[in-house]
């Protein structure tokens, strides 16, 4: 059974920046496909970055590229979200996932994905 679990959000003034963790909880190795999501109030999930199994193929939508960054490091069994530069329309649950279906691609979409974390609250004030 994999679990993930997110960490490192919080509260930062426009402009900073925070550092998200996903920690692959599981008896195995993954090179799955993940990736980060997030949810504002009132809004649908939607892609913020997805990273292929060896980390050499990522993606972003244009709302966050080049302001965000995203790594693993499969031998720690952990994924990261580096977020500079915030605005606060980046304020969202965010959320990690897995493709147990993918190893090379990188998915972009939400129903591509098989397991969730719980979510990890950003805010970012003005």
């Amino acid at each position: 059974q994999v679990q993930l679990v997110e960490s490192g959000g919080g509260l930062v003034q426009a402009g900073g920046s925070l550092k998200l963790t996903c920690a692959v909880n599981s008896a195995t190795s993954s090179t799955n496909t993940m990736g980060w999501f997030r949810q504002a109030p009132g809004k649908e999930r939607e892609f913020v970055a997805a990273i292929n199994g060896i980390g050499e193929n990522r993606k972003y939508p244009d709302s966050v590229k080049g302001r965000f960054s995203i790594d693993r490091d499969n031998a720690k069994k952990m994924m990261y979200l580096q977020m500079n530069s915030l605005k606060p329309e980046d304020t969202a649950v965010y959320y990690c996932a897995v493709d147990f279906d993918q190893v090379i691609g990188v998915s972009t979409e939400e129903y591509q994905y098989d397991r969730w974390g719980q979510g990890t609250q950003v805010t970012v004030s003005s």
